[in-house]
């Protein structure tokens, strides 16, 4: 069987037992793993039940190969957009902390990852120092820079190395029926489908047709191969009261990112009305969160205060709408020396850390060129 086949004829009917169906997803890998070629699988990894169950899947497969055929290189990826919920991101961290030490009692080719934005891209230099409005639904700026840009920087350099890469994703049609959309879209009847925008990169859903039901049953059945258990995740989801933002590699999946469900994700979230998972966070006892939502919630509300914006736009042009409707354009060199102020008091009080020394100097930086581009301006209009 090619690469470009899929195993839909051997495939459990869905009357087949969960155990069945199981089955057939970790024979499914391992036919695709054992093809003649050494692409590189990039497992996108957030946390969440969908991507934990797929981590789990896969190197389960690899560890029941002979140690001769554990060829292929897996690399499992995260992202850390810097601004992620304090909870989530303790519970990430732990998980790839046990991945990474148990690759090599394990004996497997795995490497595990996090990718981070770049330095002069992340939340707090992008709204603090150039001034860009709290993301929302017309702009929302945050997903492309944090999340997506560095995921595919790290595919794109597995692609450049081997020529070709295979980015696995824990993605399923039960999961939403805007989900189902995105998956029937660009679902081509092979097992591997071209990704939309990356080159030399294919998807490969291997859990697509589970209910949640069953991915949890399965997790709930089973220990991870890395070690522990996965009851802190089933705490974090039943905290949370909802789910996770999953890694996007698309601008096409953006709209996964800050809608109206409740999902836990970036603490500085503005692109919904309430940030519901937060306060069910905090009703569970996570009271060191409510600092947090609170200037979560002012982030909000001083985009909306025209006072605190310039009004064109930082290439210098005015935004219009409608009936000659002004679009602001980013924060005051006032209003961001606020937000920072308070940002920095808001570090103090929940004693850690929220933005970095290096973060503070590219803002200034920053600001230092806005206001030498100001009053250049100035001096030729003059």
């Amino acid at each position: 069987m090619t690469s470009t086949q899929t195993m839909e004829p051997g495939a459990p009917a869905p009357t087949s037992s969960l155990g069945e169906r199981v089955r057939w997803i970790l024979d499914d890998l391992k036919d695709e793993y054992l093809q003649p070629h050494a692409s590189p699988w990039i497992v996108g990894f957030s946390g969440g039940k969908d991507s934990t169950l797929l981590a789990q899947l896969v190197l389960e497969m690899i560890v029941d190969l002979p140690p001769r055929l554990r060829l292929r290189p897996v690399h499992i990826v995260a992202n850390d957009t810097l601004v992620e919920s304090p909870v989530l991101a303790r519970h990430l961290d732990a998980v790839l902390g046990r991945m990474a030490a148990a690759v090599t009692p394990l004996r497997v080719p795995v490497t595990v990852a996090k990718t981070v934005p770049l330095a002069d891209q992340t939340f707090w230099v992008n709204l603090i120092g150039r001034g860009y409005p709290s993301p929302s639904r017309m702009f929302r700026w945050c997903t492309d820079r944090m999340k997506i840009l560095p995921t595919t920087q790290y595919i794109k350099e597995q692609v450049d190395a081997a020529g070709r890469a295979i980015l696995l994703l824990g993605v399923r049609r039960a999961e939403s029926s805007t989900r189902a959309g995105s998956v029937n879209r660009y679902d081509n009847g092979a097992r591997l489908n071209p990704h939309n925008s990356l080159v030399g990169c294919e998807v490969y859903k291997p859990i697509v047709d589970l209910t949640t039901d069953e991915v949890w049953q399965i997790l709930l059945q089973s220990r991870p191969p890395w070690g522990g258990t996965h009851r802190d995740l089933v705490t974090l989801y039943r905290n949370a009261a909802g789910g996770e933002c999953p890694l996007v590699t698309d601008k096409l999946e953006a709209p996964s990112c800050g809608t109206n469900s409740s999902r836990f994700g970036c603490w500085t979230c503005t692109v919904v009305e309430k940030d519901r998972s937060a306060e069910a966070f905090i009703d569970a006892g996570y009271g060191d969160l409510e600092p947090l939502l609170a200037f979560r919630d002012y982030l909000k509300a001083v985009r909306e205060d025209g006072s605190k914006r310039m009004a064109a736009r930082r290439d210098g042009s005015l935004n219009f709408v409608g009936e000659g409707r002004l679009i602001p354009g980013p924060f005051t060199f006032e209003a961001r020396a606020e937000i920072l102020d308070r940002l920095l008091a808001l570090q103090e009080e929940v004693d850690f850390p929220i933005i970095t020394e290096r973060e503070i100097e590219t803002i200034k930086e920053i600001w230092a060129n806005d206001l030498r581009s100001q009053k250049g301006s100035a001096g030729g209009a003059a």
